[in-house]
């Protein structure tokens, strides 16, 4: 429906005038420009707005908590590379939504916060408005970019500068406030009309100098133990073909970031996942392709680096994140499709195979170490432990290489990335960046509204508790998501015991043997426990294959787990001994 079409009629002087308000200026910005689904909670005072959006034919989705809606935003602009959209309530809904921008912003996915806010009157004043906070000085901060709108003949511009703002260089997330007294303000519908902006090119190529494409290749000509990593800016960037065709014709095992699995298909004979530390410590030159050299990779340095020579070769759009931790020898500042298409032409037609000893030598570490973890896969034991349960969701995802994995918590994700095979790209989504619990249910839903695929969300009891209302967010939209939670009574393990002695639990243990499946049940999903991995395998095979709502409780040995997977030692030990 068009803005003259909704706008509202006002009689004047000279005769009647087609008027508009803030409630649909707002709405024609975002359709104009092809946003038309927004992830929300709605209240004071956008309740209006999500009416008057899902009455113009957008998708409008209500979540029970604006951090889980705004989850869904942030992977939904990773899936599709355009801003998805989160709209909250003032103040404490605005700041429930803020975790999420803010992890959007360091995982650079492009992302839109619109939040209601008081008025700037009496904010400014601190005169104690409903809900009084200056949100925008808060969110400035953390995320890419902030902006407030004042005017109503404003918010075309106010849009599109938040739309380019996400999704140009590198993407992130962008706030933008909304004061209450915005939304209903009138003006004539023709200024309306006008004010709307279309954003041409919001994020352009941008081409790398050849300089830095010959340095690249001549160093990589002179590798004797090359490696690619692939991180999920290249998942983002969605120059598949281009990625593939670079690894391909290089002849360069490659390692693949959780969330760039399936690039090219984690069986692919060059992939070097199953020998990840061998080819992270012996290799001599690694091009990093999407991917940063953070906490995720030792910062690029250490014991997991080893002791041998190492140069960089890094593709990225953001020139400062050149030698951010280690020297970066062949810097290529650009887009990656751009970046990948250069090295291809350069490359030529005889472009040299890796020496021959250090493709054996990764091909037999890999063989090794699957050969090692296959019997750990079979282990049918009761109760399940870790291993046996991702093996038979392994052999899952590999009959329906479609379906999207939802991967958070701590052993269920640290173990999940390694056993799991991806064989196409985009379909593993995970915590990213900063590790945080809680993205399960909200990528799951981002997932099935934007692509239509099933979805497999594999979550840790404690991840669950994070985000678990959202069940029936998915059964109310009846969203072809199953959700797998392994339960094992708690975070990490269920068998840690109170120091003290005293009557209370310990920090770490949940309720034993909870059914979180009578959960889904209640909301008019299905719900199965499952334990043994035939009955896992089974339930999540019809769950896929039936399309409706599901929640399996996968009962995990409570003492199976170790404390935060790879990254226990992060969390600091006490000095002082008990005497």
């Amino acid at each position: 429906m068009s803005v003259t079409a909704q706008s509202v009629q006002a009689q004047s002087a000279g005769g009647e005038q087609e008027l508009t308000d803030g409630f649909h200026l707002i709405i024609e910005a975002l359709k104009l420009n092809g946003l038309n689904t927004i992830y929300c909670v709605p209240g004071i005072p956008i309740t209006d707005l999500a009416r008057l959006a899902q009455a113009s034919g957008m998708r409008v989705i209500s979540f029970r908590h604006e951090q889980n809606a705004g989850n869904a935003a942030a992977i939904a602009g990773f899936l599709t590379r355009k801003p998805g959209i989160c709209l909250t309530v003032s103040a404490p809904g605005f700041l429930n939504g803020l975790t999420a921008l803010a992890n959007a912003t360091t995982n650079c996915f492009p992302m839109i916060l619109i939040s209601g806010s008081s008025e700037r009157e009496i904010v400014d004043l601190q005169q104690g408005d409903y809900e009084e906070m200056d949100q925008l000085a808060i969110a400035k901060p953390l995320c890419k970019a902030a902006y407030r709108i004042l005017r109503a003949e404003d918010i075309g511009i106010g849009v599109a500068r938040a739309i380019r703002s996400a999704v140009s260089g590198r993407p992130g997330g962008v706030y933008l406030d909304i004061p209450a007294k915005l939304l209903s303000q009138v003006i004539d519908a023709e200024l309306g009309r006008k004010s709307l902006v279309k954003v041409i090119d919001p994020a352009p190529a941008q081409i790398p100098a050849k300089e830095a494409v010959d340095r690249a290749l001549n160093l990589l000509r002179q590798a004797k133990r090359p490696l690619i990593i692939l991180g999920k800016g290249a998942a983002y960037a969605q120059a598949d073909d281009a990625i593939r065709d670079l690894v391909e014709k290089s002849g360069i095992p490659f390692l693949p970031m959780s969330m760039a699995k399936g690039i090219l298909p984690d069986t692919h004979p060059q992939c070097a996942g199953a020998a990840r530390s061998l080819v992270l410590k012996e290799s001599d030159v690694v091009m990093l392709i999407g991917a940063r050299l953070n906490w995720l990779l030792s910062h690029g340095k250490g014991k997991t680096w080893g002791d041998a020579p190492k140069k960089f070769i890094q593709i990225d759009i953001e020139p400062r994140e050149m030698d951010s931790n280690v020297e970066i020898a062949a810097p290529i500042v650009g887009d990656i499709e751009s970046c990948v298409s250069r090295l291809l032409e350069g490359m030529g037609n005889d472009w040299p195979n890796p020496p021959e000893e250090w493709i054996k030598t990764v091909n037999a570490k890999k063989e090794e170490n699957i050969a090692k973890m296959a019997p750990r896969l079979r282990n049918n034991s009761v109760p399940m432990d870790f291993h046996a349960a991702l093996g038979a969701l392994r052999t899952v995802i590999k009959e329906r290489p479609d379906t999207i994995l939802v991967n958070e918590g701590a052993n269920t994700l640290d173990l999940a990335r390694g056993i799991i095979d991806i064989h196409k790209p985009r379909k593993r989504l995970d915590v990213g960046t900063w590790g945080v619990m809680g993205i399960g249910t909200g990528f799951a839903i981002a997932a099935a509204i934007e692509t239509g695929n099933r979805v497999l969300a594999v979550v840790g009891d404690s991840a669950f508790g994070f985000s678990g209302m959202e069940i029936e967010t998915i059964c109310r939209y009846n969203l072809p998501v199953c959700v797998v939670v392994f339960n094992n009574n708690g975070i990490y393990r269920g068998t840690e015991v109170n120091p003290s002695g005293g009557p209370d639990p310990a920090i770490t243990v949940f309720v034993k043997d909870a059914r979180y499946d009578k959960m889904m049940e209640a909301f008019g999903g299905v719900g199965v426990h499952a334990t043994t991995p035939d009955e896992l395998k089974r339930a999540v095979e019809e769950a896929l294959d039936s399309g409706k709502p599901t929640l399996i409780n996968a009962a995990i040995d409570p003492a199976a787990g170790s404390e935060s997977g790879r990254i226990g030692n992060l969390n600091p030990q006490s000095l002082l001994k008990k005497k």
